[in-house]
């Protein structure tokens, strides 16, 4: 596990895990009925009122899985178990060996929880971090546009604007703006919605054209879309691995943009003239990703519903038709995640699947064929067939008396250390990783009771009776899973003596960590020797991020004595002997909070050249403070075009107030002209224009 999911503990990661997996089958179930039902429905508010619905269950199911798994140990356990067929049968396919018989049963069940559904979630979270990412970038860009878009629509498209809102029954406070960003009309903004209308679109489009755009945006607004809209978005960003997410997203959007042609279309009456709008304008589209626009959706779809040639019995069959694929596909997920196939069915996939493998390992080496299939998922023997050329085997005297049934037997030792009602899979592992009624005593002598997928873990990864006591020697008293994981992360007596040496008191999950995350002995030592005292959290967090001890030299050298905490926020944020030299050299002498102040803003050695060009001869704060408001060469430039040449301070508290070079001439169209910053500020605090 990297640092993504390093904060959530190994429990926490399992029952991620799982909840993600079964949305895979949540996830078509939940878009089949949906695809069904939106087929059945005429009005398209009553299907975007469906679509929303099942966007939220499919947030809600994870969310109720996760709660489920993590708060009832016996759903987790009928999870894993019922997964075990498919899990073991996949290593079969995957892993295949010729002799030894593979990991069946609750051992491939743990091992997949223990070591494959971290790695997993770790995958997720990257997804997640990378559309979050894409989604605060598109916010930013947004906000940006609301802040440039200052310039208000002509008097009299103001007035239409006005009795078209209340034409629609709006009583918020709507501002109307032009825009020469855009080719479209859309909206942008929550609470104080802002409808940017193009100059384009005001000057290429007709008058009844242009109304019927701005009602169609103020559908947007009456409707709250752009509160809808934010929810698929974050919904697209957490269950983006889904296919069926995107689907219904888009069906959303596409019922959205049909539900406000129709608001459009009532208001204005003229169909023919809306729909050669919206052909214009898709000539014209470029819109922001997270605003609501009038050229939004498929185009000839809209266009041919707003005129009344959309064909409904086609649409409804491939509706229909897309929910029963959809049921399949939930099936299909459902089955392989419980392992609900029949024993014999699964025989005749493992048969088919496996025999490519088997054909290839007898012209290898020796023919190894299975000699039977005990349940699905678990290949409980292989023989090696014998060689023609050999010397025939004694056949068995027929005579001789039978004798008792090894199954029989092994069976009856369980049911003697209190272990019955054992189905098949469970004996077969047991039997094959060699648990006997003398381990599972011992194991219960050592204060543990586990159960049978427990036992074969624990026999798999060697945990003995010696082990268990020399941890609690120790002073530890571990539970199942915990010593479990002790041994899984190589965790010995000795281990825990040396770091007890060196003054930690480690608990079992701290232990564990530190092992997990590779804090040895000699790395704590020479993390003292360089004058540090970390507890067990900092050597922890100093060994993840990665500092070592020629870092730490490197960096005292330039004259730094960050403490523990200090020295993992430098190497976190990557501060570099390189950078400090770099910045340095541009003749600023910070502190460890300030160079960590100038990295994480993003202060080059070039944005310090860039500005001290541009006259600046700014100090360390002031130039963080210009970076942290983007304060870049070119909007410096740009004001100094329109004749205001300001200092680092001026410059900071412009870009704060907004004060743009568009400001500034809509300032100077208005007959002022030699107006101080000040003035300036002062004008766009009132919101004079």
């Amino acid at each position: 596990m990297t640092g993504l999911s390093n904060s959530f503990s190994p429990e926490t990661l399992r029952t991620l895990g799982w909840s993600l997996l079964h949305f895979v089958w949540q996830g078509f179930a939940l878009v089949a009925i949906a695809s069904i039902t939106m087929a059945l429905l005429r009005r398209a508010s009553a299907r975007y009122v469906v679509g929303v619905l099942t966007l939220v269950a499919m947030v809600a199911s994870v969310a109720i899985t996760f709660v489920l798994l993590l708060n009832s140990q016996s759903a987790m356990r009928a999870t894993e178990n019922a997964a075990t067929p498919m899990i073991a049968f996949a290593q079969k396919a995957i892993f295949a060996q010729t002799v030894q018989p593979v990991l069946a049963g609750a051992p491939a069940a743990k091992t997949f929880s223990a070591q494959t559904l971290p790695l997993l979630v770790e995958f997720w979270l990257v997804g997640v971090l990378f559309f979050t990412l894409r989604t605060a970038g598109s916010l930013i860009y947004l906000e940006r546009l609301r802040r440039a878009a200052s310039v208000s629509v002509a008097p009299a498209l103001l007035a239409k604007c006005r009795e078209l809102q209340k034409r629609l029954g709006l009583q918020r406070v709507i501002q109307f703006c032009e825009c020469r960003w855009l080719d479209a009309p859309a909206v942008i903004g929550w609470f104080k919605p802002v409808v940017l209308l193009p100059v384009r679109a005001l000057t290429g489009l007709t008058e009844d054209q242009i109304e019927a755009v701005i009602a169609h945006e103020l559908a947007h607004i009456r409707r709250f879309d752009s509160f809808v809209n934010l929810f698929q978005v974050v919904a697209e960003s957490i269950l983006f691995f889904h296919p069926a997410v995107w689907w219904l997203n888009r069906r959303v959007r596409i019922e959205r943009e049909n539900c406000c042609d129709d608001v459009a279309v009532a208001a204005c009456g003229n169909h023919l003239g809306y729909a050669r709008a919206l052909t214009t304008m898709e000539e014209w589209r470029a819109t922001p990703a997270l605003s609501v626009a009038a050229n939004g959706g498929p185009l000839a779809a809209r266009i041919s519903r707003i005129l009344g040639l959309r064909h409904t019995a086609e649409n409804r069959t491939a509706g229909l038709g897309a929910g029963f694929v959809c049921f399949g596909a939930a099936a299909i997920a459902a089955s392989l995640l419980w392992g609900v196939s029949h024993p014999a069915a699964a025989a005749r996939i493992e048969k088919v699947l496996l025999a490519p493998v088997a054909r290839t390992a007898h012209a290898a080496t020796a023919t190894v064929t299975p000699a039977r299939i005990s349940s699905p998922g678990v290949l409980a023997s292989m023989v090696v067939a014998p060689d023609p050329n050999s010397a025939p085997e004694a056949q068995p005297d027929p005579q001789a008396p039978a004798q008792s049934s090894a199954k029989s037997s092994y069976i009856e030792e369980m049911k003697s250390v209190g272990l019955d009602h054992l189905d098949v899979d469970q004996l077969v592992s047991m039997k094959i990783q060699g648990v006997t009624a003398e381990y599972v005593k011992e194991m219960v002598a050592a204060g543990f009771k586990p159960d049978p997928d427990e036992l074969v873990s624990m026999k798999i990864q060697g945990v003995t009776p010696q082990y268990i006591k020399s941890i609690r020697d120790m002073g530890y008293a571990p539970d199942g899973d915990q010593i479990l994981g002790m041994k899984i992360q190589g965790v010995t007596p000795e281990y825990i003596k040396q770091i007890r040496d060196l003054g930690f008191k480690p608990d079992v999950d701290e232990i564990v960590g530190m092992k997990i995350q590779g804090v040895t002995p000699e790395y704590v030592k020479q993390i003292r020797d360089l004058g540090f005292n970390p507890n067990a959290d900092e050597i922890v967090g100093m060994k993840i991020q990665g500092v070592t001890p020629e870092y730490v030299q490197q960096i005292r050298a330039l004259g730094f004595k960050p403490d523990a905490d200090e020295i993992t926020g430098m190497k976190i944020q990557g501060i570099t002997p390189e950078y400090v030299k770099q910045i340095r050299d541009l003749g600023f002498n910070p502190n460890a909070d300030e160079i960590m102040g100038m990295k994480i803003q993003g202060v080059t050695p070039e944005y310090v050249k860039q500005m001290r060009e541009l006259g600046f001869n700014p100090n360390a704060d002031e130039i963080v403070g210009m970076k942290l408001q983007g304060v870049s060469a070119e909007y410096v430039k740009a004001l100094a075009a329109e004749g205001y040449k300001l200092n680092a301070e001026e410059a900071t508290e412009a870009k704060i107030m907004g004060i743009t070079p568009e400001f500034i001439r809509e300032a100077k169209s208005h007959g002022f002209s030699n107006l101080s910053m000040e003035k300036l500020i002062q004008l766009k605090h009132a919101n004079i224009f």
